[in-house]
């Protein structure tokens, strides 16, 4: 309900206005004085205000009405002010307008004239305000996509935007940070859009993958390792938080990491302290730590392998990444960022929204890249993407009875999908290390 404030010294004046403007579905404020009237305009949300010019008695200069007037367009320069006047008052009435008032009513006034122009009035300042707020959305949505662009985020989706605007809020704090989604889905983009939307833009960004790097050696990655300290340090290293310190450590597949690097992890958390292994000396370090993950970790804290402590350490902001299939929107940009300058058929593209991508943007970037290569020239059709024939009714592919018989989409769908994660592609595939090595090799794809 739009609230309108009056301000007369007339109590009948007042009386008879409220119950114009009550009846017809209006929230009225009264106010006697200029002081009420400045109170109520500075503490209520006040959508339009009818002042009178005098408010003291035998007053009929206007010069008080005047003052009121610039006292409440200082509070706010964009309220509705209607001046109610008599005609001894109608000079001043008229240079106020011309100063930013909205209109000027003679005594007495005409309740529908009054009525109608109250109505436009209130109806303009909503148009305002709607259309500030639009011109500041369509401002921030800029800015916040300048900011995606500049670290190689390519994205149409309200679901990506929606997302990324939190990542640039979260930027602004020292709060850590919890990225979660499936492999391949831009979570390192997100983590550095954090970064370079943050105080510490201009210090060090280390970023490091948990789960590409054996348990043994991810303590000594992290926090680094005296010479001597396992088989193989012949000399000492620098650890990551060594390396990041001042500036933001990025952990990807943080549910990776081993108990006993959890532990570590933790304390470094709260303390800023970790010792190299290997060593007995404390260092101390200021770091942001943002980290990422495609597993359940709530789930890994059940089963006992991730602790509690430090899962509600890393997840004080939680930002999810959606998979690729949940927002084609972006599949279109993507291929254009992709391929550029090359011609794509309508049927192609359609074919691509409708793929269920389970390698995500890494997979839809490595299949742009195949395209590229084996098709260089003329227009690109859905074929010429080599996609598996069951992963173009959108459904992931399967695994031939016969797993000599693996093809080269298949085969290249796989290591997609785990980035060429040899194991896990030997694991889906049903094959050893030596017979998918071999088929690799057969099919030209790279390992």
């Amino acid at each position: 309900m739009d609230k309108i404030l009056l301000v007369d010294d007339n109590v009948a004046v007042l009386d008879a206005l409220s119950l114009l403007f009550e009846i017809h579905g209006y929230e009225v404020v009264t106010a006697s004085t200029p002081a009420q009237a400045c109170q109520a305009v500075n503490y209520q949300a006040i959508a339009l205000v009818i002042q009178d010019m005098n408010f003291t008695a035998d007053t009929t200069s206007g010069e008080e009405g005047k003052v009121l007037f610039d006292e409440l367009r200082k509070l706010n320069p964009h309220l509705p002010i209607i001046l109610m006047t008599a005609w001894t008052e109608l000079e001043h009435a008229v240079e106020l307008v011309k100063a930013g008032a909205a209109d000027y009513v003679a005594k007495p006034w005409d309740d529908q004239k009054l009525l109608n122009t109250v109505a436009n009035l209130i109806d303009l300042g909503k148009a305002r305000v709607q259309s500030e707020q639009l011109t500041r959305q369509q401002h921030a949505c800029l800015d916040a996509k300048d900011a995606a662009a500049r670290v190689g985020l390519v994205y149409q989706s309200a679901a990506m935007q929606r997302l990324i605007d939190m990542a640039i809020q979260v930027a602004k704090s020292d709060i850590s940070v919890l990225i979660t989604g499936p492999n391949g889905s831009g979570k390192e983009k997100i983590a550095q859009l954090i970064q370079a939307s943050s105080a510490l833009a201009n210090k060090p960004f280390i970023s490091i993958n948990a789960g590409a790097l054996p348990p043994d050696l991810m303590e000594a990655e992290l926090f680094g390792a005296e010479a001597g300290a396992y088989t193989g340090a012949q000399k000492a290293r620098v650890g990551r938080f060594e390396a990041a310190d001042g500036g933001t450590l990025f952990l990807d597949e943080i549910g990776n990491l081993s108990p006993a690097g959890q532990m570590k992890l933790l304390r470094v958390l709260q303390t800023g302290e970790f010792e190299r292994l290997g060593s007995v000396k404390t260092q101390k370090v200021n770091v942001r730590v943002i980290s990422a993950t495609n597993a359940d970790l709530l789930n890994d804290i059940r089963q006992g392998r991730f602790r509690e402590d430090l899962y509600y350490r890393l997840n004080a902001i939680e930002l999810r990444l959606p998979p690729l299939k949940e927002r084609p929107e972006d599949i279109a940009p993507l291929v254009a960022h992709f391929l550029p300058r090359r011609d794509i058929s309508l049927t192609a593209l359609k074919g691509l929204a409708e793929y269920a991508w389970p390698g995500n943007v890494r997979e839809l970037e490595n299949a742009c890249k195949r395209v590229n290569v084996l098709k260089p020239d003329g227009v690109i059709e859905l074929t010429d993407f080599r996609l598996a024939p069951a992963v173009q009714s959108n459904t992931a592919p399967t695994v031939a009875q016969s797993n000599h018989d693996v093809s080269r989409e298949v085969l290249q769908h796989a290591m997609d999908k785990h980035e060429g994660v040899i194991a896990r592609v030997a694991k889906e595939l049903g094959l050893s290390r030596q017979s998918l090595y071999r088929r690799l090799k057969k099919f030209g794809i790279e390992y």
